[in-house]
């Protein structure tokens, strides 16, 4: 039996994107448009990045750059990032 398949909209920069997926996945495709809309951001703030589509192609490098490194040194950071996010919060308690 198929997944239910659900239609959202998620905000990247400032423009909306419908999409079709599973609804097992709608968490970690609202946490990507997160996570991209942060770096987009941070961009925008720290380099004069004036134009969204530049800030994205900076987002867009960063990510293709880290997926290269993740494959040539056979760890999974972003993995490995989210644990120890985890426990940094586990520690404040």
């Amino acid at each position: 039996m198929s997944e239910l398949e659900i239609s959202i909209k998620v905000n990247i920069c400032d423009r909306f994107y419908p999409l079709r997926i599973k609804s097992s996945e709608e968490g970690e495709v609202r946490n990507a448009a997160k996570i991209i809309n942060e770096r987009a951001k941070f961009y925008i703030d720290n380099f004069s990045v004036q134009d969204k589509q530049d800030a994205l192609s900076m987002v867009a490098l960063e990510f293709a750059s880290n997926k290269k490194e993740k494959k040539s040194n056979g760890y999974d950071t972003d993995n490995i990032s989210t644990k120890l996010k985890e426990l940094e919060q586990l520690l404040e308690i």
